[in-house]
């Protein structure tokens, strides 16, 4: 079986190393550290509700063979609606992705800073993180060269291999499993912990992978019995992402430090596995995630743009380099005039939280229309399920913003 998946291998990996990024890492390790085993519920339902939506994105891209912002643009007849809905998507996903770049580069800074230190120049009134301008040159030479594929293939080698020191880490560390099932199955809601529980959300369950995933899917499978290969993929994949992002989590409840602010500060995760040292493993994996995300979200704002506006996808257009180009060099601005990183990666993931609701909503309008999918349109289940998920991003959307005007 294993053998089978990794032969019929699709874009799930891609998925999920694309939301096991800084911002995973990071958040992940601030909800262990500030809340213990009690958010594991958060991270539980991000996985459901990941797998659920992913899996009616790769089901329209294989069915359809169309991308989930080109169907949106086709079944939308009325002009002021799809002029409208078309705003509404490419706002989202262009707002989302330059904070969420942000955030990416932050991340690789975050443990590149820990090996090379600050490395920040001031030029004239400005104060610029040389790090920050070197990671961008990398994603920008990346995407604009096109052959990234085999560099990313090690990058997300090395995400693998964080990823499994932090499974170790976390079984080492000898959690109380009666308060892992607790916090599992238990949800708490504080205010406190909402704006946590947003950004578990929103780091798990990326809004740009369902466009991501909906154009990868049907460049790799071109038929409708393909398409159980497809919900393997995304099932093995997206669940094994999420067992990660527990691990780190309840490696993270282990730490004694209060306030995270550093790169040295989450590999005290790390330290009972691989002791002083293990801020430089950390260091490697958060930079190998930072890049991957940072090459993916740009092409995914590119994705959308392209099938939002009927432009050609060919990664090599004037159009569809003018969006990355636009997000990458906002990313890059944003982490290099000199915000605190852990506070771009954490708005950077409730952006994200907060978009979920609007995104899901045309997926399950879509996933719903018999002249798009026949009968692979969603069952009377797969519906109960997507709304009810619907609901839920609703509501913590809802909480947030009330949340954020109570700080105001």
């Amino acid at each position: 079986m294993i053998k089978n998946w990794f032969k019929h291998i699709g874009p799930g990996p891609l998925v999920a190393a694309a939301f096991i990024g800084p911002g995973t890492v990071t958040v992940c390790t601030l909800a262990g550290v500030n809340f213990g085993f009690s958010l594991l519920w958060a991270m539980l339902l991000s996985i459901v509700a990941t797998v659920v939506l992913q899996e009616m994105s790769a089901r329209l891209g294989i069915i359809s063979q169309k991308g989930l912002s080109e169907s949106i643009r086709s079944e939308i007849t009325n002009p002021i609606l799809r002029t409208l809905a078309i705003i509404l998507i490419l706002s989202a996903i262009v707002i989302g992705n330059a904070a969420y770049e942000a955030g990416n580069i932050s991340g690789s800074v975050l443990g590149l800073e820990s090996i090379f230190g600050n490395t920040t120049v001031e030029i004239g009134v400005f104060k610029l993180n040389i790090l920050s301008i070197l990671i961008g040159l990398i994603a920008f030479l990346l995407l604009f060269i096109g052959n990234y594929k085999l560099l990313e293939k090690a990058l997300i080698a090395l995400v693998i291999v964080m990823s499994l020191a932090f499974l170790i880490t976390a079984m080492l560390t000898k959690p109380d499993l009666t308060e892992i099932f607790k916090g599992l199955f238990t949800p708490k809601f504080s205010e406190d912990n909402i704006l946590t529980v947003m950004a578990l959300v929103g780091t798990t369950v990326v809004p740009y992978n369902l466009f991501l995933h909906a154009f990868l899917v049907k460049e790799k499978w071109r038929k409708t019995s393909d398409l159980k290969y497809a919900q393997k993929d995304t099932i093995v994949a997206v669940v094994l992402g999420g067992v990660v992002s527990m691990s780190i989590i309840i490696s993270a409840a282990s730490i004694k430090t209060i306030e995270v602010s550093n790169a040295a500060d989450l590999a005290k995760g790390l330290e009972p596995l691989f002791g002083n040292y293990a801020s430089y493993f950390l260091s490697l994996g958060l930079f190998a995630a930072g890049i991957t995300s940072s090459i993916t979200a740009p092409l995914a704002a590119a994705y959308v743009a392209s099938g939002c506006l009927g432009w050609s996808s060919n990664m090599k257009s004037k159009r569809f380099r003018m969006v990355w180009i636009f997000i990458l060099g906002l990313g890059v601005l944003c982490s290099s005039i000199g915000f605190k990183s852990i506070e771009i990666i954490k708005f950077a993931q409730v952006a994200n939280g907060l978009l979920l609701p609007v995104i899901a909503g045309f997926l399950l309008w879509i996933m719903n229309k018999s002249k798009v999918l026949g009968r692979y349109r969603n069952s009377v289940v797969q519906n109960v399920i997507g709304f009810i998920i619907f609901g839920i991003a609703l509501f913590l959307g809802a909480k947030s913003i009330l949340k954020v005007f109570e700080v105001f």
